[in-house]
């Protein structure tokens, strides 16, 4: 199970959990082309190693574990998929 990240990461894009990824699994980073054309980052559920290393260091509590995601932000798991397939 992949760790999610939802709605509170919207137009913040605080790259703190980036910078504690063992895997380089959250994306995309300030150097990557597509950075600034979206609103939040995103956590590839292939890669992710479940290490929460990245729940941790989120100043806006947005990451979850995917089974604990609040109802209300359930949508944010297939956005994350949905970002990947499109990559």
């Amino acid at each position: 199970m992949a760790y999610v990240i939802a709605e509170p990461c919207v137009g913040t894009k605080d790259n703190s959990c980036t910078e504690v990824c063992p895997v380089d699994c959250i994306h995309p980073t300030p150097d990557e082309p597509d950075y600034d054309s979206v609103k939040q980052l995103y956590i590839d559920p292939d890669e992710c190693i479940d290490c929460d290393a990245c729940v941790e260091a989120c100043p806006v509590d947005a990451i979850f574990a995917e089974d604990q995601v609040p109802d209300e932000w359930t949508s944010f798991v297939d956005a994350a998929v949905q970002y990947f397939q499109s990559a």
